[in-house]
């Protein structure tokens, strides 16, 4: 695949999402990712975490990635993978603390074979520290991250988050440091460890929420479907169903009442100004509602946008991917697939100019060991030293 970290070699330890999300955005962009996984048991259905290698949820993560089967229990399965680790540029791994050093694919050992590897690591709780070692799961770390006290209703209880959203968001924040360190290395030719943690990475999510408390103690409660510092901004009843809308500030406000025909709304005293709507946010909304639940959900995104005032549907997930905008924007495209009729993945939302997105995926997720000769080539393997991993039972 062309693309610009073509000729990148990376070497992908890792399993369920957050890791697998940071390598994704390696393999878009033209990097060699080879995926290097345990030999399948018999009675193997998938990833206890994604399904099954042909489901949805591991296409999409694995897309563009080749795999090879390599047993790293044993002797001759190590030797074989450090020799890859000499010809790599990236290897990203999740595994516990115990565990990679049991395997000999900790930082320490890979960076004595390859003082150029960018080794990147990804866990729940960091690397070090009193939570180290405990199990992180997104969910788990949703809650811990105060991200749940501020999603869903006041007075409803906490409520997470409709996607793994802290998975999601280490892998993105590790797939950033792997290009920073590759940055580094391509100045000065050090290589280094690059780490971040479920719970890392939702802490930084919490953005303005957190920032709020580190300066001022100042701790974010839940608000529904309202934004917690611009009003109005939130959800609005329509004829047919609700709708967004944000109509903060004086100018905004006085645009979504013309729009609207809502003199009346617009010269209440109570409403005059940002802090007057603040100080009465929950009348500003009730009042509004009389108003929007006169349109239909497309009169109001019509009326409202094209008086500059923003405003959009809330879809269901097949109606977001039916929008005229999203099939504009080709976010889903075909990956080739020799075992599947027709498999349509989700793109990287990132554009280059110069590397334009091609109109298909270079390949679809493999299933585990399918690409182990022609990448055990690629390495510089030959023949003997192949029948003898074979024979072995270091590779499948």
């Amino acid at each position: 695949m062309e693309g610009p970290l073509k000729g990148l070699r990376v070497l992908d330890l890792t399993i369920a999402r957050a890791g697998p999300t940071a390598v994704r955005l390696l393999s878009d962009w033209g990097a060699d990712v080879v995926k290097v996984e345990p030999i399948p048991q018999k009675d193997s259905s998938g990833n206890s975490v994604t399904g099954a290698r042909r489901g949805p949820d591991e296409q999409n993560l694995h897309r563009n990635k080749r795999s090879i089967s390599i047993n790293l229990k044993m002797e001759t399965g190590k030797m074989l993978f450090h020799k890859m680790v000499k010809e790599a540029d990236v290897v990203v791994e999740n595994f516990r603390a115990d565990v990679k050093y049991r395997l000999n694919v900790d930082y320490e050992t890979l960076s004595k074979i390859n003082p150029r590897l960018v080794y990147a690591s990804i866990s729940g709780f960091g690397q070090d520290g009193p939570y180290s070692n405990r199990p992180g799961v997104d969910q788990i770390i949703q809650g811990m991250s105060g991200l749940m006290s501020v999603t869903g209703e006041p007075g409803r209880g906490p409520m997470r988050v409709g996607v793994a959203i802290s998975d999601t968001s280490a892998g993105m924040f590790l797939g950033q440091g792997i290009l920073l360190a590759l940055f580094h290395r391509e100045r000065t030719g050090e290589g280094q460890w690059v780490h971040t943690s479920l719970l890392e990475s939702m802490l930084c999510k919490l953005d303005f929420q957190g920032a709020r408390y580190t300066m001022s103690g100042e701790v974010a409660e839940q608000q529904g479907n309202d934004h917690p510092t611009q009003v109005p901004m939130g959800t609005f009843l329509a004829k047919d169903g609700h709708v967004n809308i944000a109509a903060f500030g004086d100018r905004m406000w006085g645009r979504f009442c013309e729009a609207l025909g809502a003199n009346e709304l617009f010269a209440d005293s109570r409403y005059l100004n940002v802090r007057d709507r603040m100080r009465y946010k929950d009348d500003v909304k009730r009042d509004m509602n009389s108003v929007t639940a006169n349109f239909s959900v497309s009169e109001l995104v019509e009326r409202l946008n094209s008086a500059g005032v923003p405003c959009g549907p809330i879809n269901n997930i097949g109606q977001a991917f039916e929008d005229e905008q999203v099939k504009y924007l080709k976010m889903a495209k075909p990956a080739p697939s020799e075992t599947q009729d027709s498999i349509s993945l989700i793109r990287t939302p990132i554009n280059l100019s110069l590397f334009p997105h091609p109109d298909q995926f270079d390949r679809s997720a493999p299933d585990p060991g399918d690409n182990g000769l022609e990448i055990l080539y690629g390495f510089g393997f030959e023949d003997s030293e192949i029948e003898r991993f074979r024979s072995e039972g270091a590779v499948s």
